[in-house]
C-alpha cells in the first residue's frame, strides 16, 4: 500500500514555499544568525492554499536547529499556533506570539524574520538605536520602528502595543532583544534580514574603536530620505527576489536536504 508523502499530500504551491521556507532557516544558520533553537521564521499561506476559512502558516518544528529543518518537517499551524496537518514534530505557541501579532496586523507579511544575533542585540541595547552612518543603515532607517521589551515575549497582551509600534514598517528593533522583518515574500524578508544584521555589525565595529562621542561621520538626512527610491533602483524593482536564485545556488552547493 502506498502512502503519499508530504509532497504529494500538499498542493505545488504550498511545497515551493516550504522549499523556501526550509532554504531561509539554512541560510540564516549558514550567514550564523541563528541562536540555537530560539527564533523563528514564519511564512502565510496564500489564500489560493489555506482557503478563506483563515490564514495558516509555517513554522519550524521546535527543537531542530536551523540547519536542520526540511520543508517535510515544517509544521503548519493556524493563527493560535493549532496544527492544520497532524506533524510529529512539536511547535512552540509562545514563541509564534510575536510572529502571529505581525501577520494579524500586516496582511502584506508573507514572511516574518526574527534573530537574536549578537550585534542586533548589541544595537537594540543602545539608547541611540541605529545611526546613519553606513549606506546599508540608510536602507534601515527608512522603514524603522522600535519596541520596547516587555519581557520574555509569551504573552498575548504584548500584541496591540507591538503592532502599534511596528505600524507599516518593515524593519523593528526589539529593544533589548533583536532584531525582526517583515517581507511580502521569503526572498524578501532575508534580504531585509542581511541588510539589517550587517548594519548593526557595522555600527559596532565602527564604534569599537572609541568613537561613540559624537565623532562618527553621520549620512545626509536628505539621502536617507530618498532611500526608498534608491533601493527599488537597485534590485531593479524585484526586492529580495533579485538575489534569491542566486542563494539557492549556493545553498545547493552545501546541502540540497532542505529540499526533502
Amino acid at each position: 500500500m502506498h502512502i503519499p508523502s508530504l509532497k504529494e499530500a500538499v498542493s505545488a504551491e504550498e511545497w515551493q514555499l516550504r522549499c523556501d521556507l526550509a532554504a531561509c532557516y539554512r541560510l540564516v544558520a549558514l550567514y550564523g544568525w541563528s541562536d540555537l533553537v530560539f527564533t523563528h521564521i514564519t511564512a502565510k499561506l496564500p489564500e489560493s492554499v489555506s482557503g478563506s476559512g483563515g490564514h495558516h502558516f509555517l513554522i519550524n518544528p521546535y527543537g531542530l536547529m536551523f540547519d536542520e529543518i526540511t520543508a517535510s518537517s515544517l509544521v503548519k499551524v493556524d493563527g493560535q499556533c493549532n496544527k492544520i496537518i497532524e506533524s510529529p514534530f512539536p511547535v512552540n505557541p509562545a514563541g509564534f506570539v510575536i510572529h502571529s501579532a505581525v501577520h494579524e496586523a500586516r496582511a502584506d507579511a508573507g514572511c516574518v524574520l526574527h534573530t537574536h544575533t549578537r550585534a542586533g542585540v548589541a544595537v537594540s541595547a543602545q539608547k541611540c538605536g541605529v545611526l546613519p552612518i553606513s549606506q546599508q543603515s540608510t536602507f534601515v532607517l527608512g522603514s524603522l520602528a522600535y519596541h520596547e521589551y516587555e519581557g520574555v515575549a509569551f504573552r498575548d497582551e504584548e500584541k496591540p502595543r507591538l503592532q502599534a509600534d511596528l505600524g507599516k514598517a518593515n524593519f523593528l528593533m526589539l529593544r533589548n532583544h533583536g532584531l525582526l522583518v517583515v517581507g511580502k515574500t521569503i526572498a524578501d524578508a532575508f534580504l531585509s534580514m542581511y541588510t539589517f544584521e550587517n548594519t548593526c555589525r557595522i555600527q559596532i565595529d565602527a564604534q569599537s574603536g572609541g568613537y561613540t562621542g559624537g565623532e562618527l561621520t553621520s549620512v545626509n538626512p536628505q539621502i536617507v530620505k530618498g532611500v526608498a527610491e534608491a533601493m527599488r533602483v537597485q534590485t531593479g524593482g524585484l526586492g529580495g527576489s533579485f538575489v534569491w536564485p542566486s542563494l539557492l545556488r549556493k545553498l545547493d552547493r552545501i546541502d540540497e536536504g532542505y529540499k526533502s
